[in-house]
C-alpha cells in the first residue's frame, strides 16, 4: 500500500475480482477512463477539478463519478470534503479477472472490447512518446521493450504472472520521487497459437 503522503493512497489494497458485465461497462467507458487516470496519477479530486482538467462540464464529470461509485471504481473521499464539495479517488485500483471458464458470455464479450479499447490507446499513448521523444532530454531514452517467448505449462504461466503483478505492486506503492514521471506500463503474454 502506498504511504500516508502518497495521493494515490486507497482503503484497499487486495486485487478485486469482476465478474460483472455491466461494472465493466461503465468502466470501459472513455471519459471515465480518463478520469480514473488523473484520480490515479493526481490524488483525489472534486467533480470541478476533473472537469476543468479534461475540458468538460461539471455536471458531466459529477454524473460519470456517479456512475463509476455504483460499480465501486471510485469512492467518496469524505475527510476531504466539506460542506457540499464532493471529493473522490481511486476505490480499489488493482482489478482482476476470473478465468475465462469461470466467465458469463456477457462478461467475456465485453472483457474483448474492453481489451481492445485499451490496445488502441496504448498504441496511441505509443505514438505519442514517439512523437515527443526528441523533446524530453533524457526520458526520450527511457523505452524499454522486451519481447521474448518461454515455454511455460499453466503453474508456470500462473508463478510468472504472480510474480510480475507483485514486482510491479512494489514499484506502484514505492514513494513517488520528487523528479519522477508517469511511465506508462503494459504487460501482455498469452500463448502462441500458430
Amino acid at each position: 500500500m502506498a504511504d500516508q503522503g502518497d495521493p494515490r493512497t486507497v482503503t484497499d489494497a487486495d486485487p478485486r475480482e469482476l465478474t460483472d458485465a455491466a461494472a465493466l461497462r461503465a468502466l470501459r467507458h472513455p471519459l471515465r477512463q480518463r478520469m480514473l487516470r488523473l484520480l490515479d496519477r493526481n490524488g483525489p479530486a472534486t467533480a470541478t477539478t476533473l472537469a476543468r482538467d479534461l475540458g468538460e462540464n461539471s455536471g458531466a464529470t459529477s454524473y460519470h463519478l456517479r456512475r463509476l461509485a455504483e460499480h465501486g471504481f471510485v469512492e467518496d473521499d469524505a475527510e476531504r470534503g466539506h460542506g457540499r464539495e464532493r471529493w473522490w479517488r481511486v476505490g480499489r485500483p488493482d482489478i482482476r479477472f476470473p478465468p475465462r471458464s469461470r466467465m458469463s458470455r456477457d462478461l467475456r464479450q465485453e472483457l474483448g472490447r474492453f481489451e481492445q479499447d485499451n490496445a488502441a490507446a496504448d498504441t496511441e499513448a505509443l505514438a505519442r512518446f514517439e512523437r515527443a521523444r526528441d523533446s524530453l532530454g533524457e526520458w526520450g531514452d527511457v523505452l524499454l521493450f522486451a519481447r521474448g517467448e518461454l515455454q511455460l505449462d499453466l503453474a508456470g504461466a500462473r508463478r510468472f504472472w504472480d510474480e510480475y503483478m507483485e514486482l510491479f505492486n512494489r514499484y506502484a506503492a514505492a514513494e513517488r520521487p520528487a523528479d519522477g514521471r508517469t511511465v506508462l506500463v503494459r504487460f501482455m503474454a498469452f500463448p502462441d497459437v500458430d
